[in-house]
C-alpha cells in the first residue's frame, strides 16, 4: 500500500493521510520476495547515490580532490508545507502494479524507469512497460532498442536478489499473438492476411490502449514479476486504456459494422437478396465510395474477430478489474507548470471518478534557491548598484540569476500550492531538476533518490 508519513530519519511532523491512497492490504508479494525489509532498504539509497557520485566525479579531478578533503553532510529538502507525503518506498515494497500516468513531456518515462530501477535494487523482480512512442526509455536503461518482449536491463545492483527487465509495447505484434492463440489455425491465417485488419492492427484509434491492456493482463497471468511498472502515453489520452472493454464492445456492436458484417455472413453477392431493396441502395452507395473489395475485406474482418469478441471483452474487463484491485498504484507525473499541473488535476478527478486507487503526484524538475534571505528584489537592486557604478559584472550577472531563479521557485510554489488547494489528500514529492538530462542508470537512480527522499550526500571542502 502506498504509505503517506515522513521519510525514515526526518523529523517533520507526520502528514495527514490520503482518504484515497489509504486502501486494504495490497495482496501478498511472490513467495521469496519479501526480502525487501530492513536490509535491502540500502540497496537503492545512499549506496547506489555514492558509487554514482564516483562515477560522475571520476572525469574532474579537482572536483575529486574538492570532495576528499572535505566532509560529508546530509540534507533534503523540506516538504511542502500542508500536503501529505508520498512514501515511495513503502509503495514500491509493497505493490503489484504501479502505472505512472500525466501529460506528455514531464518526464513521466524517466520516472517510470527510476520507480522501476529502484524496485529492481530493493530485491524485487521488476518489469518496465511503455507504451510511450518515443522510445526515451530504452536510452535511459541503456538499451540500444525494446521490443514486445521483456529484456534484462544489464548494470542493475542484483545484491538484493532482485532484477529488471523492460520492454516496449508493439500493438501489431500483441494483436498478432491474440489472433494466433484465440482462434483456429484457418481463421487466424485468413484475419492475418486481411488488408482490414493490417491496417487496424497497426494504427486504429484505440487500438493501442486496447492492447495495452491485453499485455499487462498478459505480464500480471505470468506471474514472473513481483511488480510491474506502466509508462502510459502522453496527453489525456492516458486513461484512454480505461476505456478499452467499452470501446471495443461499441466498435464492434456498432450498426454500421453489422451492415458491414452482412456480406460475409449472407455469402458474397447474395447479401444483397438478404438486405433487401432500402438497405441495398445503402450498400449500393458504400460499396461506391470504398469500393467492393474495401467492403468484402472489412465485412470478413468483422466475421473473423467477431469469434473473438467474447474473448477480447472478457480479457480487458478482468484487466480493468486488476487496476482497481489493491496491489495496484497509479501515479501522476506533472512538471511545475501551469497547463501540466492542470492536467494532472485531470487525472486525479478521472481517478477518483473510476475508483482507481491513487498513490500520489510526482512534481517533477522544480527549482529551488538556498539563498533565501537574498530576494529577487534585492538582487536586482545589486546588481543595478554594481552596474552604475562599473564594478563586477560577473558578480551583477549572477545576481540576475539569482532573482529569476528565486522568482521561478516562487512562481512553482503558487502552482503547487494551487494544486494542493484543490487536491488536499493527493501525496505528492518533488523532484528537482538535474543540471542535465538523464540517459543512463546512474541518472535514474538519482531521480529514484529524490522521489524515495534520500538525503543528498553533500561536500564541504
Amino acid at each position: 500500500m502506498s504509505a503517506v508519513g515522513p521519510t525514515p530519519g526526518d523529523d517533520r511532523p507526520q502528514a495527514e493521510a490520503s482518504s484515497r491512497s489509504t486502501r486494504a492490504t495490497a495482496r501478498p508479494a511472490k513467495a521469496g520476495t519479501a526480502k525487501a525489509g530492513t536490509a535491502k532498504a540500502g540497496t537503492g539509497g545512499s549506496g547506489a547515490k555514492t558509487e554514482g557520485t564516483r562515477r560522475r566525479s571520476a572525469g574532474s579531478a579537482g572536483r575529486a580532490a574538492a570532495r576528499s578533503a572535505g566532509s560529508a553532510t546530509r540534507r533534503v529538502r523540506p516538504h511542502p508545507a500542508g500536503a501529505p507525503m508520498l512514501d515511495v518506498d513503502a509503495m514500491l515494497d509493497t505493490e503489484r502494479i504501479i502505472v505512472c500516468c500525466g501529460s506528455g513531456g514531464v518526464g513521466k518515462t524517466t520516472t517510470a524507469a527510476a520507480l522501476a530501477l529502484r524496485a529492481a535494487e530493493r530485491g524485487r523482480d521488476v518489469v518496465v512497460l511503455t507504451i510511450d512512442p518515443a522510445r526515451r526509455l530504452a536510452q535511459s536503461l541503456g538499451l540500444t532498442a525494446l521490443d514486445n518482449s521483456p529484456r534484462e536491463v544489464a548494470g542493475v545492483d542484483g545484491s538484493a536478489g532482485g532484477r529488471l527487465d523492460a520492454m516496449m509495447l508493439d500493438m501489431k505484434r500483441t494483436f498478432d499473438e491474440i489472433v494466433l492463440a484465440h482462434s483456429t489455425p484457418e481463421r487466424a491465417e485468413a484475419l492475418l492476411a486481411n488488408p482490414f485488419y493490417q491496417s487496424l492492427s497497426s494504427s486504429f484509434s484505440g487500438t493501442q490502449e486496447y492492447m495495452a491492456m491485453e499485455k499487462l493482463g498478459q505480464l500480471d497471468a505470468t506471474g514472473e514479476w513481483d511488480l510491474i511498472v506502466v509508462d502510459t502515453p502522453p496527453t489525456r489520452s492516458a486513461l484512454d486504456f480505461l476505456d478499452a472493454p467499452t470501446r471495443l464492445g461499441t466498435f464492434l456492436d456498432g450498426r454500421l459494422l453489422r451492415l458491414l458484417l452482412a456480406p460475409a455472413k449472407a455469402g458474397g453477392r447474395a447479401y444483397a437478396k438478404v438486405l433487401g431493396v432500402g438497405l441495398g441502395m445503402f450498400t449500393k452507395v458504400i460499396t461506391k465510395v470504398l469500393g467492393a473489395q474495401l467492403l468484402m475485406d472489412v465485412s470478413q474482418f468483422v466475421a473473423a474477430l467477431e469469434t473473438m469478441f467474447g474473448g477480447f471483452r472478457a480479457r480487458a474487463e478482468e484487466t480493468y478489474r486488476l487496476l482497481g484491485n489493491p496491489g495496484t498504484s497509479f501515479v501522476v507525473v506533472a512538471a511545475p507548470e501551469a497547463a501540466a499541473l492542470r492536467e494532472a488535476s485531470y487525472f486525479v478527478d478521472r481517478l477518483d471518478a473510476e475508483g482507481m486507487p491513487l498513490a500520489g503526484l510526482v512534481v517533477n524538475r522544480t527549482h529551488h534557491s538556498d539563498a533565501t534571505v537574498l530576494t529577487a528584489e534585492r538582487s536586482l537592486a545589486a546588481a543595478e548598484n554594481l552596474d552604475e557604478h562599473g564594478e563586477h559584472p560577473l558578480a551583477a550577472a549572477v545576481l540576475r540569476i539569482h532573482a529569476e531563479r528565486v522568482r521561478l521557485a516562487s512562481r512553482e510554489a503558487r502552482l503547487r500550492e494551487r494544486f494542493t488547494s484543490a487536491h488536499p489528500d493527493t501525496p505528492l514529492v518533488e523532484v528537482e531538476a538535474l543540471s542535465e538530462d538523464v540517459h543512463d542508470l546512474v541518472g535514474l537512480r538519482e531521480i529514484g533518490d529524490a522521489l524515495a527522499r534520500v538525503e543528498r550526500l553533500e561536500w564541504a571542502g
